[in-house]
């Protein structure tokens, strides 16, 4: 796990097809048509990511948003309403991170990982 150096909450550094990283969301995996297409990023067999750009995409595909989309310490554009929620939800749990870490110092490892994150599907 990767820290974010913006909300300090952890992130998972993927490689991607073409050898570099980009830091997804931990525990977050939706369905690729509630995102638009330059920003799913669909997991390959190897654990390798790649973006999927198929329009429209099949029902039952299912994809990871990159951190910087629902990081509520960035300025970004309100691209979906369950995006608002993510960044909101993590707006909290970066403020209750934030108030336990300089009691209990930072946490790595399972510990790290962020609560898993219900949304509905609007499919």
């Amino acid at each position: 796990m990767y820290t974010c150096p913006y909300c300090g909450l952890p992130q998972d550094r993927v490689l991607t097809l073409e050898q570099d990283r980009v830091l997804l969301e931990p525990g977050v995996d939706v369905l690729a048509h509630l995102v638009p297409a330059e920003h799913r990023w669909i997991v390959l067999s190897d654990g390798r990511v790649t973006v999927y750009g198929v329009r429209p995409p099949v029902p039952t595909q299912r994809c990871r948003v990159e951190h910087r989309l629902p990081c509520a310490a960035q300025l970004l554009p309100d691209l979906w309403p369950w995006l608002t929620a993510m960044r909101a939800e993590n707006a909290r749990r970066g403020e209750r991170s934030e108030s336990g870490r300089a009691q209990e110092g930072p946490r790595e490892g399972p510990e790290a990982a962020p609560e898993e994150i219900g949304f509905p599907d609007a499919g």
